[in-house]
């Protein structure tokens, strides 16, 4: 059997949706107050401040620019240049006519005033640029020519490829024994007991120096500083004889490196 509780009227309590309508009511107006207060408020502080700032130092006018138009310029004095030095007149005197190669030239561009090249009589006398007329025998003016000068002509000598075949009645004279004298063997190889033979290709001039070298054969390459040293302490060798003359020509020279 279920029971039923009931309560009296008096003791429900009196708080609800009436109660909070007029609180919500009462605080918005509250809010709304306040907000337009805080406004007016932000309002007449920008209005002191603007008041106090514009009644700060004022900035001064500057005075007015005078425009100058170009037309009012006083004119400029002219600036007068020195005049040029004359130039210099070079007059060749000697044999009109010019030396050099002639080069053929179309007959349209042959002008009267054109002198003639040099014939071989006078080609050894005669300028370039060709001169006055006045042939009195000797150079144009414009040739520096002294006659005690002394011209030294060297003529460089072709040499000879090392395996170019050179026709001689004497080959190159190498004093062997006294070559392996000035041999000094290498530490390093003596302390390995390496032996061997090196051949030099040695191009000899004329007068019997050593113009060239190269190693031809070796069969260690710890004795070619030895043998290059070799051939460079004997000093002149007896160049090779060809129509009765020394010429320059190529020799391979053999070096033994031998432990006693």
């Amino acid at each position: 059997m279920t029971e039923t509780i009931t309560q009296p009227l008096d003791m429900l309590p009196d708080y609800g949706a009436k109660e909070l309508k007029v609180l919500i009511r009462k605080y918005t107006y509250r809010g709304f107050l306040i907000t337009a207060a805080l406004f007016i408020l932000l309002f007449l502080l920008y209005f002191v401040y603007a008041e106090i700032t514009s009644s700060g130092p004022k900035v001064k006018k500057l005075a007015p620019i005078a425009k100058l138009d170009i037309v009012d310029l006083p004119p400029q004095e002219e600036a007068t240049d020195a005049p040029p030095p004359p130039v210099e007149q070079i007059i060749n005197n000697g044999p009109a006519a010019r030396a050099g190669t002639p080069i053929p030239v179309p007959d349209a561009q042959i002008t009267p005033d054109m002198q003639e090249f040099a014939t071989i009589d006078i080609q050894s006398r005669a300028s370039a640029e060709g001169g006055t007329g006045l042939d009195l025998g000797g150079f144009s003016s414009n040739i520096d020519f002294n006659a005690n000068t002394k011209v030294d002509v060297k003529v460089k000598e072709k040499e000879p490829e090392p395996d170019e075949f050179i026709p001689v009645e004497k080959e190159p004279g190498v004093d062997y024994t006294r070559l392996q004298g000035l041999v000094k063997y290498p530490d390093l190889a003596r302390r390995a007991n390496i032996e061997g033979r090196v051949v030099l290709r040695v191009l000899v001039d004329k007068d019997g120096t050593v113009r060239k070298y190269f190693i031809e054969d070796s069969e260690n390459e710890l004795l070619n500083s030895a043998a290059i040293d070799a051939i460079k302490a004997y000093g002149k060798f007896k160049p090779a004889i060809q129509n009765q003359e020394p010429i320059m020509c190529w020799i391979s020279i053999p070096i033994q490196f031998k432990l006693r």
